[in-house]
């Protein structure tokens, strides 16, 4: 998705500033080349082409608008619970009406204005006539002030989305911070994202993808996530994308790290809950002593061994996974 490249958007005076320094620019310029000929057929010719300009100016600015947000509903349903979890999704919708609103008001108003100026035979007129056009532009997109405000406050939400690869194969990693999940994305990969050190090592969606006989996989290494009844935006979209996105989880445990053994165990639970495949891995086996590990490896079915982690991921995507749709 291209939810990054949204641009910005301004309040609804810039727009009107704009259209009307575009308007009084583009009559100066016919006004310096000191044209000739009937005075009223010239004042008719510049206070059309000033109406043209403002309406040409508007038009583009609000479609860009209106071509740069996604259709909402026919997003994909990971991004659709995005969309609905993370902000109004009725108010963004009315936003985008309400600019197909004022666009359909703008066009008409320019016609009407128009022939108005073209009948109008006294030269005198035309200043008012094109005021009232000026007035009645302005409060047209007046009236859909917070619509600008709307949408950029969901311009700035969506910013934060993650680019997901909604169609391609998709593996994630799930379990508790700072167990070794970045790092294993990157074994698994060969993608070195940065890694910090501190609790919550990865504060959003990591992505990697693996190309294997000129398939792509795509890899998610998900927050750690406290397992907890209120989600924060981050553990949000990784469940999301658990639900709506993953074909094949990968569970880390972890003997190392402070998390209660019981934790980690319902937190599997939970995880199971998403209905998906689950491959169990036993992470910085390094660290352990040789009986900890035996123990742990008779009662779960746990590799210990990246290498041998994708072969069996690829193996099950292999056999399990049916072909999405071209991304």
């Amino acid at each position: 998705m291209g939810f990054q490249d949204i641009n910005p958007i301004e309040k609804y005076q810039f727009f009107l500033d704009l259209a009307f320094r575009h308007a009084k620019q583009r009559a100066e310029d016919l006004r310096s080349k000191k044209l000739t000929g009937d005075r009223i057929k010239i004042g008719i010719q510049i206070n059309l082409i000033k109406v043209d300009v403002i309406q040409a100016t508007l038009h583009g600015r609000f479609s860009s608008i209106l071509k740069q947000f996604p259709q909402i509903d026919d997003l994909d349903p990971f991004y659709q619970g995005l969309v609905k979890a993370t902000m109004d999704y009725v108010e963004v919708k009315q936003a985008l009406g309400a600019f197909n609103w004022a666009l359909k008001k703008i066009k008409a108003l320019t016609q009407s204005y128009k022939a108005k100026i073209k009948m109008n035979m006294i030269y005198g007129n035309f200043p008012k006539l094109f005021g009232e056009y000026v007035g009645r532009i302005s409060s047209v997109v007046k009236q859909i002030k917070s619509a600008f405000t709307t949408l950029e406050e969901a311009r700035r939400v969506f910013k934060a989305f993650p680019n997901i690869k909604t169609k391609l194969p998709t593996v994630s990693i799930v379990g508790f911070p700072n167990i070794g999940k970045t790092t294993l994305l990157y074994k698994l990969t060969g993608s070195k994202p940065e890694i910090n050190e501190y609790a919550f090592t990865t504060k959003n969606i990591n992505i990697a993808y693996l190309k294997k006989d000129k398939k792509k996989i795509q890899f998610l290494d998900t927050p750690g996530t406290l397992n907890r009844e209120k989600e924060n935006r981050i553990e949000m979209q990784a469940n999301l994308a658990l639900k709506h996105v993953t074909d094949i989880v990968v569970y880390i445990f972890d003997l190392t790290e402070p998390y209660p053994m019981k934790d980690q165990k319902l937190l599997l639970e939970k995880t199971k809950e998403c209905g998906k495949p689950i491959i169990l891995y036993l992470s910085k086996t390094d660290l352990l002593k040789e009986d900890q590990a035996e123990a742990f490896r008779k009662e779960y079915d746990v590799t210990t061994s990246p290498s041998e982690l994708k072969t069996i991921l690829l193996q099950k995507l292999e056999e399990h996974i049916k072909p999405k749709a071209k991304e």
